[in-house]
């Protein structure tokens, strides 16, 4: 039974009207959506990469389309069961550092659940923050701050994606990248497996796969 989306960040939850404009932005998720999962359950072009400025009737923005993958990642990624509380526990993901989705997470991750789990999305400010989240997208804005911030989470049963460059290999689990206008992403085994994280061979198999860089092997 899919269960309704459920926000804890600042920002109040956003009216589900759709006035001017709204039903374009409907489509763009809904293309994401067909796009991502395609991607990620059938293996899609046999890469995993999906275009996001291509001349397409209401094509997907870029972070609307990362949104849907955040959400397919964890379908295809198992953890502990200590990491929940109860098996009512919601599935929480959390932004840390300046927001660059808009309302893409809000509308994409409307409605969806995880392993029967509610979704709830936290807007964090700094790492102190993070204890209760199960997925962390680190922003770029985050960058300079990226080595602190892996280490201390570092053994964390947390799933960390972010974009900046080097985040794979610096140990992150998964990073988004551009190549030739399309969307990928890299996989670090060896970050997952510190998480004690469980990672699909269907999703690996998408994925460009990564090890931490000799500097960064510190297990």
């Amino acid at each position: 039974m899919k269960q309704a989306l459920t926000l804890n960040s600042s920002g109040d939850a956003r009216s589900a009207s759709r006035g001017p404009g709204r039903k374009a932005r409907w489509r763009g998720i809904r293309s994401a959506w067909r796009q991502s999962t395609a991607l990620v359950v059938a293996a899609l072009l046999s890469c995993a990469c999906a275009p996001v400025d291509r001349a397409q009737t209401e094509p997907p923005g870029e972070y609307q389309l990362k949104a849907a993958f955040l959400f397919n990642f964890a379908k295809f990624i198992d953890w502990p069961a200590t990491s929940f509380s109860s098996p009512q526990s919601p599935f929480i993901i959390c932004i840390l550092g300046t927001d660059p989705f808009g309302h893409a997470m809000e509308d994409v991750l409307r409605d969806k659940n995880i392993d029967n789990r509610p979704v709830v999305i936290s807007r964090l400010k700094n790492i102190t923050q993070v204890k209760q989240c199960h997925m962390i997208f680190v922003s770029q804005s985050e960058t300079a701050h990226l080595a602190d911030i892996i280490q201390q989470l570092r053994g964390a049963r947390i799933l960390l994606v972010g974009e900046s460059d080097g985040f794979a290999e610096a140990g992150g689990m998964i990073q988004f990248t551009r190549e030739d206008n399309h969307v990928r992403f890299l996989i670090n085994p060896d970050a997952a497996d510190r998480a004690g994280l469980k990672v699909s061979s269907k999703l690996l198999s998408l994925a460009r796969v990564v090890h931490d860089s000799p500097k960064n092997d510190r297990s």
